[in-house]
């Protein structure tokens, strides 16, 4: 299948062979049959990626100074390493989309197969979305006016924002697609309606469907308000306009009658004056996008509806509401139609909006292919035409590691900022023979495999697993989900690189423990090599500290300090289920850290966190947690998402036998009371992702033992909830010692036979 795709970095706009996604709970697989260019938002997305880096940096302030606060932390190099990788990162195009249910994930009783449904895809020939994203079309419904459902539920929003009432004046100020739309549906409400706009063919369609209008070039649009509403100043101003200028907003506020109502639908410049708003007692309000459940994870993906007794219109119910109008041809959306293109032809649309001839509503009709042709829209598993970007060919490999080009073939599952920033990199970086990456949307997988050179994409994860010729699989996913392809990977007998955690509870690291030591048993004590991606160990510095403290026969003290930063609130991370927390998701990179520089075990663990008295909406991000070890050493681990990010993320002291050492974010260490070392800066940071890599492929190809214990692996995790016990009850938690199992014997055997 193929999908819209738009470069950030370049601006340019193709069309890319990409895997059929793959149908998860709770949504639906649809075959487009048309889709609606929405030319405002998708224009500026392209005239922002044509533009120069320069343009773009003056367009987005606020992340400037992003940039600016990582390079004083992280350095230039890597800096400028993640906007490149940021900026060559395809978008997907459109949100108006009407086809055919091909499919249903479970739990979704409300659509079946061959039913005709509008959504909010994207522009490509096969899309899933969640069934709270979508709406069946009534029979009398053409699909080309369905597709105009999503973006006039935009206007529909709004409407409902400024609740109009029968005989009310209302200015629509901006008469685009969502601006014409908004005028249909306020005069199907039963009000009178003064539309604005520069172009002379929008103000001819406003007219026709019932509205006066008033031609922005031509003189003051206040006053001819003041004239359309009788002297009095209209009831309410829904701004649908797309601009920089702050005029919609002071001409919305000057024409209002007292206690008016502005809605702001469109985008426009919010430098608001109070004087404009302060006498007549103006409200102003924005409208977000389709309505109640927008960007509420929970409602989008999880799908769980909010309560009509409560909520009466979602997005949902307002895509309904925008169908059960056209069905009764109350509006008539395809008046709005300027343009027809096929989808083969899906670029030459886009240089339409993106030039100089006017266009209105541009629609997409794509192929319908013979019954015989359909299941390769279904086609999971691609082959990827390698790409010269990053590629081989145009820089030279570094050295391969030690057996890492051993024959052994890999399968990366997940290609997220983390996977394309950090994981793949490094294997590439040791040669390391990828064969296929895989992501559950195609898509994501497709865009890796085509920027590192990899031949295969997929969204279908069981097939990998069942691949003999895979050996290595790399879990790089979000973590709900890493415990149970653990498990799958083992029991198909490979070797697994898991991204941490590992687990997000005691349950899942029982699973994990029982199918090891099955696998282990079945292949007479020899089982695969397990890891999980506890870089920081790895790291050069850390490396180096390590052997200083091998010098000192007496118990440390460690102070880690991480600067963690605020995600927000509602960030899948948070979430107990999907992301476990982010002590359990990032804080056991840091419990792992100062367990392997002390080299003991962990017997206690105490944390403790905010208050639940305290104003802080998430308080598990905010945490100091001490482990003691068995040496009678112990370690803090200050983890904090409230400090300010122009400072170092992480930080860590160790204090022994009168010297100290300190280490500043992985770039300068420095150490006093060592006679023939004092310190070892890095021109940018090494975190230890490249090193962790290849020791693992060397654990892999020489069949030995793994790069970290897997009795260590389970002890730092279970660390990590014992962290999160004692953060909740207040409580020191003591950690008994684990009885031998068989991954120790299997780590011990591996350690002989390498010997």
């Amino acid at each position: 299948m193929r999908q819209i795709l738009q470069s950030l970095a370049s601006g340019q706009t193709e069309l890319v062979d990409v895997p059929c996604p793959a149908v998860g709970r709770g949504q639906i697989l649809v075959q487009t049959r048309v889709s609606l260019v929405s030319a405002g938002t998708e224009r500026m997305l392209v005239e922002f990626g044509k533009a120069s880096l320069l343009e773009k940096a003056r367009q987005q302030p606020d992340r400037v100074w992003q940039v600016l606060d990582k390079v004083k932390t992280d350095g230039l190099v890597p800096t400028l390493t993640a906007v490149k990788s940021k900026l060559d990162q395809p978008i997907s195009l459109g949100y108006c989309n009407v086809g055919e249910v091909l499919e249903v994930g479970p739990g979704v009783d409300a659509f079946k197969p061959g039913d005709r449904v509008t959504s909010n895809g994207p522009h490509a020939e096969v899309v899933c979305v969640p069934t709270n994203l979508c709406a069946k079309i009534p029979d009398s419904v053409s699909e080309e006016a369905a597709a105009f459902t999503v973006l006039g539920s935009i206007g529909l929003q709004g409407i409902r924002l400024a609740q109009p009432t029968l005989g009310e004046a209302f200015v629509v100020s901006g008469l685009g697609l969502i601006g014409l739309a908004t005028v249909q549906l306020l005069k199907a409400q039963g009000c009178r309606v003064l539309g604005l706009d520069f172009s002379k063919a929008r103000l001819e369609l406003a007219r026709q469907f019932g509205a006066e209008v008033f031609d922005l070039s031509s003189g003051d649009p206040v006053a001819a308000a003041m004239q359309f509403s009788r002297g009095r100043g209209v009831d309410g101003v829904l701004i649908t306009a797309a601009t920089d200028s702050d005029e919609p907003v002071h001409q919305a506020a000057k024409m209002c009658r007292r206690r008016g109502r502005i809605v702001l639908v469109g985008v426009v410049g919010l430098k608001l004056s109070r004087a404009d708003f302060y006498e007549k007692e103006l409200s102003f309000q924005v409208s977000c996008s389709y309505g109640p459940g927008r960007y509420d994870a929970t409602y989008e993906q999880l799908g769980q509806d909010y309560p009509v007794g409560f909520v009466r219109w979602t997005e949902q119910r307002n895509f309904e509401a925008m169908l059960d109008m056209i069905a009764d041809r109350r509006i008539d959306p395809t008046q709005l139609i300027s343009h027809r293109f096929a989808f083969d032809n899906a670029v030459d649309a886009y240089n339409l909006i993106s030039g100089k001839e006017p266009s209105l509503g541009v629609l997409l009709n794509y192929p319908e292919p013979a019954e015989s042709e359909r299941q390769t829209l279904r086609i999971r598993t691609l082959p990827i035409a390698q790409r010269a970007t990053e590629s081989s060919k145009s820089r030279r490999r570094p050295t391969p590691a030690s057996g890492a080009a051993n024959g052994a073939s890999i399968a990366i599952i997940g290609a997220g900022n983390y996977a394309t920033q950090m994981l793949i990199p490094a294997f590439r970086k040791n040669n390391a023979q990828v064969k296929c990456i895989a992501s559950r949307n195609g898509l994501t997988a497709a865009l890796a495999a085509r920027k590192f050179g990899v031949l295969t994409a997929t969204s279908d994860i069981d097939s990998l697993m069942a691949d003999e010729q895979i050996s290595t699989v790399v879990v790089a996913t979000r973590h709900d989900s890493h415990a149970k392809l653990t498990c799958t990977a083992l029991e198909a007998g490979k070797n697994v690189f898991v991204e941490k955690p590992l687990a997000l509870n005691a349950q899942e690291l029982r699973q994990i423990i029982s199918t090891y030591e099955e696998v282990t048993a079945n292949g007479q004590g020899r089982g695969p090599v397990l890891t999980v991606g506890f870089n920081r160990r790895f790291a050069p510095q850390i490396q180096q500290m390590k052997s200083l403290l091998a010098e000192v026969h007496e118990p440390k003290s460690f102070i880690m300090t991480v600067n963690a930063g605020q995600i927000p609130a509602d960030h899948w991370v948070h979430d107990p289920v999907a992301g476990g927390g982010r002590v359990i998701g990032e804080g056991c990179h840091f419990i792992d850290l100062l367990r392997y520089l002390c080299g003991t075990r962990i017997v206690s663990v105490q944390a403790t966190m905010f208050g639940r008295d305290s104003a802080a909406e998430i308080r598990d991000d905010k945490m100091s947690i001490t482990l003691s070890f068995a040496d009678g050493s112990f370690g803090t681990v200050h983890y904090l998402a409230n400090g300010h990010r122009s400072i170092s993320k992480e930080r860590l002291e160790v204090f022994c036998a009168g010297r100290v050492i300190q280490l500043d974010n992985f770039r300068r260490m420095q150490a006093v009371g060592w006679k023939k070392f004092r310190r070892m800066n890095l021109w940018q940071q090494d975190k230890g992702h490249v090193a962790e890599v290849e020791a693992f492929l060397n654990a892999v190809s020489s069949q030995g033992p793994a790069p970290i214990a897997l009795e260590e692996l389970i002890e730092v995790t279970e660390a990590s909830f014992a962290a999160m016990r004692s953060a909740e009850t207040q409580e020191v938690i003591h950690c008994a010692p684990r009885q031998p199992s068989a991954l120790t014997l299997h780590h011990d055997d591996a350690i002989r036979r390498a010997a």
